[in-house]
């Protein structure tokens, strides 16, 4: 008996134990000590016996044949020139692959949505549904279809088609995702002789139209806080913008200038400098040797945080919903994670720019913490919009 078949017949033997200590749990609470100790057994079994053994015998599968190779190229080139929107995902709908239509569907690149979850995508009632589907279709339950909607556009329906698909040389199959846009779960065809009598028309959304006249009132009044700022005063002109966002929108607004650039030489960018720091009211300062969290934010160098410097190199905006990297907008003076320490659950980094020739101006960054809504691209998008009319005023000279 090979090595293999050796593996094989241990796995279905622990499979079939896993399914006997799943019916004990019928047991009166009483009797389930045993069981709860054969359990733990099992897991350590599986840990340290199993795994390694499935490691192993990996390591040993050969790479396959230059014929082999070619192919897997071939149909990686055919996946990549799909005309549909075709993403693959793990069961955690993280993005394993994902097509060039696919990213003209979801708006981001196919660089920045590998290793991230596609349910990040969409919008936040969607998200635990299509997970559910997604793992469902995992396990080998079937394909399936729902009805989602992306960040970017909540109001246009994308149907999502879910397929699992084994994979050679690993245990668990991916998800294959069909992306149809315009497509929604409830449309049933219209006959040839139904007209606009038989279209239901669909009530607006209250909670959106809401937002949108929110997002109208706050680029009102920025407009007319830049408006009312002293022209060729570039502070007065950033404190301004600050205090529009701050509250409103954000929950901290940080704000980092260019200098005059005098020492910067030929071709070099002027060095940023932090001009606005405003945060919660009574922001959390205890027990913490990097000392109030306002302070430790208004003296940190800008060229630590590596959000800021790569949008101030001409980066686009950046949103991060639950950012996974805390050292994003770099530490304090005692090494904590300003990120960490604020409690930040969506930022935006945006660069200051009127998108001519004269550069980036700043750095916006804006932080939502704790259990407040996270930035949408809607949001998002009319953040872009307002740095570039502060960019503008910021470079407004006196008549």
């Amino acid at each position: 008996m090979t090595e293999t078949d050796a593996f094989g017949d241990d796995l279905s033997d622990f499979v079939r134990r896993v399914g006997e200590l799943r019916t004990a749990r019928a047991l009166p609470a009483d009797e389930q000590q045993g069981v709860l100790d054969a359990a733990l057994f099992e897991l350590q079994h599986a840990a340290e016996s199993l795994w390694p053994r499935y490691e192993r015998l990996v390591a040993r599968a050969p790479d396959g044949t230059p014929a082999d190779r070619h192919e897997r190229q071939l149909l990686k080139t055919l996946f990549q020139r799909l005309p549909l929107p075709v993403v693959l995902v793990d069961r955690d709908t993280v993005v394993r692959r994902m097509n060039f239509a696919a990213t003209g569907v979801t708006g981001v690149r196919a660089g920045y949505a590998t290793g991230r979850p596609l349910a990040g995508l969409l919008v936040s009632a969607d998200r635990a549904p299509f997970r559910t589907q997604a793992a469902a279709a995992a396990r080998g339950e079937g394909g399936r279809s729902l009805s989602v909607r992306l960040q970017q556009r909540p109001h246009e329906p994308v149907r999502a088609t879910l397929v699992s698909l084994p994979l050679p040389g690993e245990p668990q199959p991916a998800v294959v995702v069909v992306l149809q846009p315009g497509v929604s779960g409830t449309a049933s065809p219209v006959g040839a002789g139904a007209g606009a009598a038989g279209r239901r028309l669909t009530p607006p959304d209250l909670a959106v139209t809401t937002q949108r006249a929110e997002m109208l009132d706050l680029v009102d009044a920025m407009a007319s806080a830049l408006l009312g700022s002293p022209p060729g005063d570039a502070d007065a002109t950033v404190e301004a913008a600050g205090r529009v966002l701050h509250g409103r929108f954000a929950d901290w607004v940080v704000i980092d200038t260019a200098g005059s650039g005098a020492d910067g030489g030929v071709g070099r960018r002027p060095p940023l400098r932090r001009a606005v720091v405003l945060g919660p009211p009574t922001p959390d300062d205890v027990a913490c040797d990097g000392g109030p969290l306002l302070k430790a934010v208004a003296e940190q160098d800008p060229a630590d945080c590596p959000l800021v410097v790569e949008a101030a190199r001409g980066g686009g905006p950046a949103l991060r919903v639950r950012p996974e990297d805390v050292l994003a907008f770099g530490e304090d003076a005692s090494g904590a994670a300003v990120l960490a320490r604020a409690g930040v659950s969506s930022l935006l980094c945006l660069p200051l720019s009127d998108g001519h020739a004269g550069g980036t101006a700043g750095v916006l960054t804006l932080f939502r913490t704790g259990a407040r809504r996270a930035f949408s691209m809607a949001e998002a998008q009319a953040a872009d919009v307002m740095s570039r009319h502060v960019a503008l005023a910021m470079r407004r000279r006196p008549a």
